[in-house]
């Protein structure tokens, strides 16, 4: 008889309910872990809520033998202390957790952020570019991901750290609001934009996981961004010329990241992205908003 596979979605937000969705044509056993309540709906999960951050209760879930775990957090406050209460101490938990666990999970695959390098003069990174974050965000990031790179410790755990960019899609319309007021950055002002749609966070994620149920090579990180990196001024003038807006103020470019991120890795290993840039991914925001 072949194996169901038990995978465990923790930190069930958005991301993690769009790769349920793929992941149920494959046909594992799918359990979403969260704090608070939710109605999954027509999710193909059985909903677990706990506190992530609990270790003595994770690790009496992770004794249902989960062949993967995802976590994917959400920072409870855009401060110091929200990252630290959130991204680090869900970290610092599971490491603690999974030490008691009689059977520990083959695969965890940690979510993280390009936020975690400090480079800011339109560099290239990658996976072998030096993490120096200048943010509290970063750092915390940072701090997150080693503790979860020291469950290689606890036995025959393989941890992995994706590093999504930028990400945007259904519910995450800054950028286009921004747009729709007129209100652009300037062309003299280069700063590289990032971007991954929400679905191929989700596609990646799922790629990932099928590549370790199949005994396929994986490296311990991976940067997750489409395959476009562009000036953020060519960006917002594509989406004003779609959504025929005229420029009203020209305002600077938010934040300090300015860098150019490289999925050359990700693609190596197979990953076909449902929206290599963000013409197509913007584009099926504004003209099939949905079916999205």
């Amino acid at each position: 008889m072949k194996k169901q596979f038990k995978i465990l979605l923790a930190g069930y937000g958005d991301i993690a309910r769009r790769a349920a969705g793929l992941l149920s044509q494959n046909g594992y056993q799918l359990f979403g872990l969260r704090r608070t309540r939710l109605d999954p709906g027509n999710d193909p999960v059985t909903m677990v809520f706990e506190d992530l951050r609990d270790s003595s209760r994770l690790a009496a879930v992770l004794e249902q033998r989960f062949d993967v775990v995802v976590i994917s957090m959400t920072p409870e406050a855009f401060s110091d202390e929200g990252y630290k209460n959130s991204y680090v101490a869900a970290a610092a938990s599971f490491a603690t957790a999974v030490k008691r666990v009689s059977c520990p999970p083959g695969l965890v695959i940690w979510v993280s952020s390009t936020g975690v390098y400090g480079q800011h003069r339109g560099e290239w990174v990658d996976e072998s570019s030096a993490t120096k974050p200048e943010t509290f965000s970063g750092k915390r990031l940072l701090e997150a991901e080693r503790k979860i790179a020291s469950v290689a410790e606890s036995g025959p755990i393989k941890p992995i750290v994706v590093r999504f960019s930028g990400i945007y899609g259904p519910g995450r319309n800054r950028l286009l609001e921004q747009v729709k007021r007129g209100r652009l950055v300037g062309a003299d002002q280069p700063i590289w934009s990032n971007r991954i749609h929400s679905m191929d966070c989700a596609g990646v994620l799922v790629h990932l996981i099928e590549r370790q149920l199949q005994g396929a090579p994986l490296f311990d990180l991976y940067l997750a961004t489409d395959r476009l990196p562009v000036p953020m001024y060519e960006v917002q003038a594509w989406l004003a010329e779609r959504l025929g807006v005229e420029r009203q103020q020209t305002v600077a470019a938010s934040g300090r990241a300015n860098r150019r991120v490289s999925s050359r890795r990700l693609i190596e290993s197979g990953y076909v992205f449902q929206y290599p840039t963000y013409r197509e991914g913007y584009a099926a925001l504004l003209d099939e908003p949905q079916r999205q």
